[in-house]
This record gives structure tokens, sequence and C-alpha cells, in this order.
């Protein structure tokens, strides 16, 4: 009895030691569900059972909002099947938002005394009671975004398309909901390339694509900021939100002008479009790297230049604990800090005021060299899987670990073993940042003792 009542009690602990974990089972459990659903033969729309591999993949491009898909979406599931993976896109961005900030405020939470006032000091956005607000939060930021930028696409299908207004509504609500969740899952066999020039569709999918990559607690303090600069007259933003818009402003600029400059004269993408489509059609695909994987151009017909600079930003990815993928902005942004602070001699890393602790950079280097890793090694097995150039299928494995979707058009052609490397991908590179970090955090130990120091030859 005394064993039995040990063991019981051990395992309350071994979930609280591991948290990540109920993140890792929840997810895998929503794909689970969904491979069954899509496998049913009401999903699809000739009424047949589809196969294990590509409702698998379906259904965990959809819970990872990645985007990526090995049939049509718009053609080959029925209305049940597209309900599903709305469903799961939805489930998947509200999961993430919603999973990613919890474990915020249980490591917060479980930090000392000293560094909870800390913390709490500079960020002043989630505090250890704040899981109400949080799950409340991001319900209704959802439910606003999602609603309005469908509003504006169904009024826009319906008096610039000639839609029906229930077809007009289906089409604007699916894609504000797949662009919120930067899912990337569009209706047409062509994405959303005939609306190429249509800022009345483009501009409104980027809007939802960047304010659902920003992540929650970014938008949770805009709002909440905006409200206190009305009646103090102040503004003061966290290292966190300054560190999000800045990066990702810079990105989204460097995108835009890298896109425009080498597809000016392509005329398989931007070359044969009007100026002032050219910088749109460039901004676009820049806030599609954000991991959205909506495409307005043909992406297999892209420089291969454009195609790199595309997998940097991509790898990249948008915001921490919001829907976007990649190593996050501010890993890229603690890692360039860090290096500008060694290049100038500096002994600690500095950025807009304020020191970056040391764990902070292991972190964010660990994450950054385990994605680049992760990447390598699937790029080479999947090169000896395929018969094809290392650029394209380098692009869809960065394409699924950054849960972009963005594809050059292989990933349908990939055979099983190929398509179930990538739907690994795509889970490892949704949970795994959030996870690692929370477990590395989690794992936090101060030393009572110091080890005699030494330094091997660098470069």
């Amino acid at each position: 009895m005394a064993a039995l009542t040990t063991r019981t009690r051990s395992r309350p602990s071994l979930l609280a030691a591991h948290p990540a974990r109920s993140v890792v089972v929840a997810f895998a459990f929503a794909v689970v569900a969904g491979t069954l659903l899509l496998s049913l033969p009401v999903a699809s729309e000739d009424g047949s059972a589809t196969g294990l591999v590509t409702a698998l993949f379906t259904a965990t491009s959809a819970v990872c909002v990645t985007g990526l898909a090995v049939v049509d979406t718009g053609t080959y599931w029925s209305g049940f099947g597209e309900g599903v993976i709305l469903a799961l896109i939805q489930v998947g961005g509200f999961g993430i938002m919603t999973m990613a900030s919890m474990l915020a405020l249980l490591i917060s939470g479980r930090l000392r005394l000293r560094m909870q006032l800390t913390a709490q000091a500079e960020t002043r956005s989630l505090g250890i009671g704040d899981v109400r607000r949080v799950l409340l939060g991001v319900a209704g930021t959802t439910l606003v975004v999602e609603l309005t930028v469908g509003a504006v696409l169904a009024l826009r299908f319906r008096y610039g398309y000639g839609e029906s207004v229930g077809s007009a509504a289906y089409l604007g609500y699916f894609h504000a909901v797949s662009a919120f969740n930067n899912a990337g899952f569009g209706l047409h066999a062509d994405n959303i390339t005939r609306y190429a020039g249509d800022g009345w569709v483009l501009l409104p999918v980027a809007a939802a694509v960047i304010l659902g990559g920003l992540g929650f607690p970014v938008l949770l303090e805009l709002l909440r900021h905006r409200h206190r600069q009305r009646t103090t007259g102040r503004r003061t933003w966290t290292l966190h939100t300054k560190l999000t818009l800045i990066v990702t402003v810079v990105l989204l600029a460097v995108g835009t002008v890298l896109t425009c400059v080498l597809e000016w004269t392509n005329p398989g993408t931007l070359g044969s479009h009007s100026t002032a489509d050219k910088i749109l059609g460039g901004f676009f695909h820049s806030a599609m790297t954000r991991t959205a994987g909506f495409n307005a151009v043909d992406i297999g017909a892209m420089e291969a230049s454009t195609l790199l600079m595309t997998c940097v930003l991509m790898f990249i990815g948008g915001g921490s604990a919001g829907t976007a993928g990649g190593i996050k902005v501010t890993t890229f942004a603690v890692l360039l800090v860090a290096i500008i602070a060694e290049v100038r001699g500096e002994p600690h890393s500095v950025v807009l005021g304020r020191r970056l602790a040391a764990h902070v950079l292991r972190q964010a280097l660990t994450v950054a060299l385990l994605g680049v890793a992760l990447v390598v090694g699937s790029t080479l097995l999947l090169l000896t899987l395929v018969h094809e150039r290392m650029e394209p299928v380098l692009f869809e494995v960065v394409s699924a670990f950054a849960t972009v979707g963005l594809s050059t058009g292989i990933t349908a052609d990939l055979p099983g073993a190929g398509q179930l490397l990538l739907t690994g991908l795509m889970f490892v590179g949704r949970l795994g940042p959030i996870t690692l970090v929370s477990a590395l955090a989690l794992r936090e130990r101060t030393r009572r003792y110091e080890l005699p120091e030494e330094r091997p030859i660098i470069g």
C-alpha cells in the first residue's frame, strides 16, 4: 500500500516538472482526431476514403497551422472535410497562443522571488494570476481580427468578383481564419494568385498574418498601453514588445525590397505586373514569410536567390506565443545583439538600454543551432529519397520546419516516406521551440561553486 501511495503521489509531481509534455500530448491528440475525421469517405469530394498518409499530412499541417498540402484543398475535400480543416486550424492557432502564454506564466511562477520581481519590473505584461485574462484575451483577439478581416474579404468577393452572398462569406471567413492563424490554406488550386494585384484581398490577408505572427503578449501589451496612453499620455513598452516590433518591421521591409529587386524582371512572377502591383506583390510575399503560406505569385518560378532569401526569412519566423513558427524574431535579435557585442569587445550584450541575461543568450543559441541541425539533417535525408535539386528540397524542409506552408510544388509529388518526413518536421517545428525553451527555463538552477576558467582557441 505504501508503494502504491508513493507511486500515485509521484505522478502529479512528474507532470508538474515537465508541463510541456501536456502541450505535445494535446496537439498529438488533435492530429490523431483530425486524421481519423479526414479519413472518412464523407470528408472527400468523391466520397472515397482518404489514404492514411494524406489524411495525416493534412491534419498535421492544419493543427500546426502550416498550410502545406498534398492535395488541392478546394477540389479534393468536401464541405465536411473543409470544415474539419478549418476547425483544426482554429484549434491549432488558439491552442498555440494559449499554451505558449500559459507556459510563460508557469515559467515566471517557478522562478526565484528575486527573479520574479526583476521580471515583473521589466515585463509588466503577464503575471502569475493572469490565466483567465490570457484565455479571454486570446479568444477576444482571435474573434475580432477574424470577423473584421473576414467581413472585408467577403465584401470584396461579393462585389468585386460576383460571388453569391453565401460563397463570398465562406471564402472570406475561411481565408481570414487561415490568415490570422498563419495557416495559409486556400480554397483555390492556385492559392490566391488569381488575386495578385488586388489590394482589397492581399492587404487584409497580410494584416491578419502580421497580427497573428506578432504573438498574443505583444498584442495584449499594445492594446493595454494604447488605453494607458490615452489616460496618462505616456507610452512604455517592454523589451520583448520593442524587439518584436522593430525586427518585424525591419524584416518586412528587407523582404519587400529584396523580393522586388530579385523578381522585378522575372516574367514568371512579378515581371508582367505594373510597378504598383510589383511593390504590392513584393510586400505580400515578404509578409507571408512570417510563416503564413499564402502565395500571390508562383513560388516554383522564383529565382534561386529569392528562394534562398525566403528560406532565411521563414527560418527566422515571427513573434513568440503567436501563430507564427520559426526560431522567432526575438531569438534572431538576441543572437544579433550578442554578435555585435562580441565584435565590439563589450563584456555584456546590451540592447535598447537593457542588459541581456547570459541564460537568454544560451537559450537563443540552443534553439537556433538545433533548428539549423534539424533543417540540414532533414534536407539531407529528403535528398536521398527524391531526385530533385537542392533548392526546392531545402525550401520545402524550411517551410515545414517553420510551419510556413509556402511550396515550390514538389510536396504533392514526394513519396510517402518524404511526406511522412515533412509531417514529423511540421510537428517538431511547431512545438519544438516552445517545449524546448520551456524545458530549459524550468531546469534553470544556480551553481553553488565555480570551476577554474580556461579558454580553448577559437577560430
